[in-house]
């Protein structure tokens, strides 16, 4: 652990953060190879060393913190790799999962190394004896790289000449061409070529030949060069690993002349060198240019792993995009720059109502300058929720661990298909998803999925497929959880409810109302406990943590084809747009993504269904009406909704709902206050805000009310007579 005021507490944070993004790198060239192997192949080169250089580069960072239990189980998984990177070794399905399976253990090793650097977490050995069984090797440890005990860095002189080499020295020609990538990594080369300079006695030139005018010159390219005369007794091993680091971002040319003193210096008039690398980053795996040695296959460590594994597939025929430059800042930091982002919403429209009330034209100037103000709230509130965006790609990637470890639990082949890694959420929403999300996961695998034996009878492929997606729509964030098993046993379903008591045997459900029992506290169709299920904390829990954040859960079932669990959240938990309207005196705010239009109603809209509820006919069909105040007990149905005005709403499931208002009185920006710590769930009611007259508004769910609405628009007969 960090000891307080430790300086290097801050550098080994940020190794941590990076060993994050190279577990990420890691699971991502993992799926591609398992992809190839499906699809009776073998992996491409490239992606096995993005794989290699994740590990490798893990293994290089722990060591400089000292963390050896990370060292030394990343050193055997390594080496795994580089069996299968040099064509030693051949992989097929079976062996694909126990790498996957060292892979989850090293991100284990990771987080348990930034508490206690000597720990290991349970069956890493067993792991990697099991990964090592693959090689041939018989599954015995290899031998541990020797430790250093203690590092001194090296003084280098800017001389690079003057080193006697030795009277059984070798000479070699090394050519030396960064990329624009290695630049960008915060690599140096003049630190490189003095480190190469301490092997022997070297001449080094600079090639200036590419270097354009001023004028035509990009600060982003890379148009210098060094051509190296090294006289060394070191090989060429030890001289290869001077551009360890960046051998993935330069072009390195290594020739051995023959013993030292028979050569010729560098004439890099006679012996231009080639193109430079465009702003882009330049294809590492081309081949050398004529007259020179191939280098060995050896292994690599970009420096910056993240950018560096990101390279053009397919021999770098197209350049990869480059990674933008970051900024790590602490998240309490950035919470805090959210509220304030709140107040000064809140702020500015308490200055709007204050104006307003003023009587001030529209064409004033104090008016032009709010409306310039709002518009500026607006930028920053945008730009503020952005930082905190992210993608759900690393929740994901947990997710497809849960399948593996679950499927291997009950034994079951199932595979896990991700659509829409990419979609951003807020990072509150992602951390809180976590946990439902790995509860629906497990429950897909368990009770979703059936046996591979049954799906061989029923016609299925033996491996079972459940698919994880994202995607934004209406502006909320819609994720799904679907299988492709034997559906929802409603029956089943049904029978357990009653003999728990939770409805009466003559209770008339209908299919999606059954389904819902699932939501029911306690509620569970295991008929035994196992590893995953049967001891009653169902989806109940689920459903209470997504309307904890604001979502609601739905369930579609088909049987004999497969379940879909459908979550819908807001994108963020700050703030969002809102329509202020008017009901029985009361001022709500409804988000603003979930309204359709807007209409006042005419005599011939309404339709009578049934003695208490109404629909209006609109757009050619027909849309359920909600009375608003009577839903929230503000008071009794209206006598009349003719001339009321209707708010229509999409639902997650693609229906409208007519909401009806007396008032619509703006479109604002509303500041989202949670109620759940302070009262629960309230049916049809997502948070609370701060209006600019400092009162207290409501924010409604308009899918939740719907869902719990009773649909009175008029009060029986006998109300009206009586």
């Amino acid at each position: 652990m960090a000891q307080p005021n430790d300086p290097m507490a801050e550098i080994r944070a940020s190794f941590f953060v990076e060993c994050e993004e190279l577990l990420e790198a890691l699971q991502d060239a993992m799926a591609a190879i398992s992809d190839s192997l499906d699809q009776g192949g073998q992996p491409d080169g490239e992606t096995i060393n993005v794989a290699f250089r994740a590990v490798h580069s893990i293994k290089g960072g722990a060591g400089a913190f000292g963390l050896k239990a990370l060292v030394a189980y990343a050193h055997r998984f390594e080496t795994v790799l580089d069996e299968l990177r040099a064509g030693r070794m051949t992989l097929d399905p079976e062996g694909m999962k126990l790498i996957f399976a060292a892979a989850d253990i090293l991100a284990d090793q990771v987080r348990l190394a930034n508490a206690d650097p000597a720990a290991s977490p349970p069956g890493a050995e067993e792991a990697l004896l099991a990964l090592e069984g693959l090689t041939g090797g018989g599954g015995h440890a290899p031998e541990p790289e020797p430790e250093v005990d203690d590092f001194v860095p090296l003084g280098l002189s800017f001389d690079f000449g003057g080193i006697d080499a030795g009277p059984s020295s070798t000479r070699w020609r090394l050519r030396f061409v960064p990329s624009a990538g290695l630049y960008r990594s915060g690599n140096e080369p003049l630190l490189l070529l003095r480190a190469l300079a301490t092997l022997g006695e070297a001449e080094i030139r600079c090639d200036l030949s590419r270097l354009p005018d001023f004028a035509a010159m990009d600060p982003e390219a890379s148009y210098l060069g060094w051509d190296i005369l090294l006289d060394t007794t070191a090989g060429r091993d030890e001289i290869l690993e001077v551009f360890d680091f960046v051998e993935d971002l330069a072009e390195i040319e290594l020739t051995e002349e023959g013993p030292a003193g028979d050569a010729p210096p560098p004439d890099p008039a006679g012996d231009p060198l080639p193109d430079p690398a465009p702003a882009a980053e330049s294809d590492a795996t081309a081949p050398p240019g004529p007259g020179a040695a191939a280098v060995p296959d050896r292994a690599p460590a970009p420096a910056a792993p993240p950018a560096a594994a990101a390279r053009a597939e397919g021999g770098g025929a197209h350049p990869a995009e480059t990674a933008g430059a970051t900024v790590r800042v602490d998240l309490e930091r950035i919470d805090r720059l959210v509220n304030l982002v709140g107040e000064l919403v809140i702020n500015q429209a308490m200055l709007a109502q204050s104006v307003s009330e003023a009587g001030l034209g529209a064409n004033s100037a104090v008016m032009s300058g709010l409306e310039a103000f709002m518009m500026l709230t607006r930028d920053i509130q945008d730009s503020v929720m952005m930082i905190r965006a992210q993608p759900v790609k690393p929740l994901f990637q947990r997710m497809a661990r849960i399948v593996r470890e679950a499927s291997g639990a009950v034994g079951k082949e199932v595979r896990l298909r991700t659509e829409g890694e990419g979609t951003e959420v807020d990072k509150t929403v992602i951390e809180r998803l976590a946990d439902p999300l790995t509860h629906m996961i497990r429950n897909a695998v368990d009770h979703g999925l059936e046996k591979p034996e049954t799906r061989v009878e029923r016609g299925k492929t033996r491996e079972g497929i459940i698919t994880l997606s994202a995607q934004h729509r209406s502006g909320r964030v819609v994720i799904e959880v679907s299988d492709d098993g034997g559906g929802i046993n409603r029956p089943r379903v049904r029978e357990i409810a009653e003999q728990k008591g939770l409805i009466p045997p003559e209770a008339q459900l209908s299919d999606s109302e059954i389904d819902n029992l699932l939501f029911l506290p306690g509620f569970s169709t295991a008929s035994e406990v196992s590893a995953l299920s049967g001891r009653g904390v169902g989806m109940d829990v689920v459903k209470q943590a997504i309307q904890a954040l604001g979502g609601r859960i739905t369930i579609l079932s088909e049987p004999g084809k497969g379940t879909r669990f459908s979550i819908s959240l807001p994108l963020t938990l700050a703030v969002l747009d809102g329509m202020v309207v008017k009901v029985a005196g009361e001022t709500l705010v409804i988000p603003l993504s979930s309204i359709v239009e807007t209409a006042t109603l005419a005599a011939g809209d309404i339709r009578m269904l049934g003695p208490e509820s109404s629909v209006i006919h609109i757009r050619g069909g027909f849309v359920p009406l909600y009375d608003l105040g009577a839903e929230l007990g503000y008071r009794e149905p209206r006598a009349s909704y003719v001339g009321c005005i209707v708010l229509l709403t999409a639902q997650d499931d693609g229906s409208r709902a007519a909401l009806v208002v007396e008032e619509i009185m703006e479109q604002r920006q509303v500041v989202i206050k949670g109620l759940q710590q302070g009262y629960g769930n309230i049916p049809g009611v997502a948070a609370a805000t701060i209006l600019g007259d400092g009162k207290i508004a409501l924010i409604l769910d308009p899918g939740d009310l719907v869902a719990n609405a009773t649909g009175r628009t008029r009060l029986p007969d006998f109300a009206l007579t009586g």
